[in-house]
């Protein structure tokens, strides 16, 4: 079984492509981002100018002209099709324990403007310091537990505003 990619060019243009049809494109690669392609006689001239290879996005000059390309393997198109997205971890307004145990220490406050992976609380539970960081960039709206009190798994900790 061959895999199947999918590729949308400038949000727009999409294409099914094989790993052996894009095996059996005649390019040359002329440097680390750039190759010489030639395609039914007609010679391209590609550079890769920026690349995001966790979202798999590339921008890619050819000929001079640049094109904003995503590419899709199987599993990526199965995700989508499950209705989740690379990403979608960003979207969380809250934080739940995600397991029983007791809060030792609340290092945030209502109100306060934190980062991604800055740590919000620490969760002792099976006898282990769990560092509770935040997902994402946001303020705190509130905080549902306190320091010293028990928590049972999926009771609601902080809220994002």
């Amino acid at each position: 079984m061959t895999n199947m990619y999918k590729v949308k060019v400038n949000n727009s243009s999409e294409f099914d492509i094989t790993e052996e049809q894009a095996l059996k494109l005649d390019s040359i690669q002329v440097s680390e981002s750039k190759s010489h392609i030639l395609q039914n006689n007609i010679p391209f001239q590609t550079e890769i100018t920026e690349a995001n290879f966790n979202n798999k996005e590339y921008t890619v000059k050819v000929n001079n002209n640049s094109y904003s390309v995503a590419i899709s393997d199987a599993l990526d198109m199965l995700i989508k099709d499950m209705g989740f997205e690379v990403g979608a971890s960003k979207l969380v307004n809250h934080i739940k324990a995600p397991m029983p145990g007791l809060i030792l220490d609340i290092n945030v406050k209502v109100g306060d403007a934190i980062k991604e992976d800055h740590p919000l609380l620490i969760l002792e539970a099976m006898k282990m310091e769990n560092s509770l960081l935040s997902p994402r960039d946001g303020v705190i709206k509130s905080i549902s537990v306190t320091k010293g009190e028990a928590v049972d798994k999926g009771q609601l900790l902080i809220e994002f505003e």
